[in-house]
């Protein structure tokens, strides 16, 4: 998961220097792996960082590839006709190419689970990409788009990692919120003036990156309280003067990054100790809103419901020490990685999360509409 993403890559670096550490006596049989005929056998097939500037006609049976790594060239299109052949792919990588736009028989590729497109010059992704209903990953990082297809929630059921950081996104589709599997979704460096207000469908997102989207975000919705499993928020670099108090209900969350906000609420001197401190002052003004306008009556309303608030102070073991700052508790401050740092390609990367939740299972519940804002409309 996002959130543990440096722990993973600290624990490599100290195998690297182990000369007696596994990782050591793997690497002459990685290297023996490289044989073409091998990897045709096993359906990869790499002809990344090749510089080429068309695909050539391929010989093999494309039926039989369920691993194409295009990546590292110089592709302006891909075939129409070789897309619609890759039927049992399952991972196709074209990253770092020169695409402006994806073959609309992309939507053919009904195994296709891990999908890269990042670093492109794309304005836009197809509508048949909702068919590709077994996608688990999308990362369409250093693009040009301004919109998702519109209706892209209601198929992508299984999606687990939506990552669209650095493009132009103004808005996100309202359908967003029915990806129910989904659990992390990485907006970050784009233009989005807001968030969908239904966010509470997303039931399984635990890392909501949101960062730096600077002069253009300026409020958060008050939904975002019913994430019940979010782990990880990071609203830093933009607009926000006021966080809504139902963030003070995330009760999983663990790391909540702020920094170049002009905050009114929480003050300043709350942030200043800890994220239970936090959350404890949200709580306390969702409290306060029981007398304020209807509408905030009846989200204090829903996240009682939701057992997420019961009106009294979160309270937990071991936070009575005050004198902490920025990282104290998991709230990130003073060690945020720079603006160039975020945006380079190299931290393009996250781990893969954990098993997708299945709507299919819930019963009676909607899987299109889970918790929808009229079921849980307070009286």
């Amino acid at each position: 998961m996002m959130y543990d993403q440096q722990q993973p890559q600290v624990k490599l670096m100290e195998m690297s220097r182990n000369p007696g550490g596994d990782h050591h006596h793997r690497s002459p049989r990685r290297s023996s792996s490289t044989d073409p005929e091998e990897k045709v056998r096993l359906g990869i097939v790499d002809l990344s960082g090749m510089s080429l500037d068309s695909l050539p006609i391929p010989s093999l049976n494309l039926a039989t590839v369920s691993k194409l790594d295009l990546s590292n060239n110089n592709l302006q299109s891909i075939p129409e006709s070789l897309t619609a052949r890759l039927l049992n792919v399952v991972n196709l990588d074209v990253h770092s190419n020169q695409l402006k736009s994806l073959p609309n028989s992309i939507g053919c590729l009904s195994k296709l689970k891990f999908l890269n497109v990042s670093g492109n010059l794309l304005q836009d992704l197809p509508k048949s990409i909702e068919n590709c209903r077994s996608l688990e990953e999308l990362n369409a990082n250093f693009n040009h788009l301004t919109m998702l297809p519109d209706t892209i929630g209601f198929e992508l059921i299984n999606l687990k990692k939506l990552s669209v950081n650095s493009n132009k996104l103004i808005l996100l589709p309202q359908s967003i919120s029915h990806l129910t599997s989904l659990r992390v979704l990485d907006v970050r460096l784009n233009c989005l003036r807001s968030l969908p207000d239904d966010m509470e469908n997303l039931i399984n997102l635990e890392v909501l990156n949101v960062s730096q989207n600077f002069q253009y975000l300026e409020t958060l919705p008050y939904s975002i309280g019913l994430l019940i499993s979010l782990v990880e928020l990071d609203v830093s670099y933009n607009k926000i003067k006021y966080l809504p108090d139902s963030v003070g209900c995330l009760r999983k969350l663990q790391k909540l990054s702020v920094e170049g906000n002009p905050l009114v609420s929480p003050p300043m001197e709350v942030f200043e100790q800890s994220l239970q401190v936090v959350q404890e002052y949200l709580c306390e003004k969702m409290k306060a809103a029981g007398e304020n306008p209807r509408k905030k009556k009846s989200w204090v309303g829903k996240l009682v419901k939701y057992a997420t608030f019961n009106g009294k102070m979160m309270t937990s073991g071991g936070g009575g020490r005050r004198s902490g700052y920025w990282e104290r508790e998991g709230f990130i401050m003073s060690e945020y990685k720079s603006i160039d740092g975020l945006a380079s390609p190299r931290y393009m990367g996250m781990a893969s999360p954990g098993p997708r939740f299945s709507p299919l299972n819930m019963g009676m519940l909607s899987p299109r509409r889970i918790f929808s804002p009229r079921t849980y409309c307070t009286r």
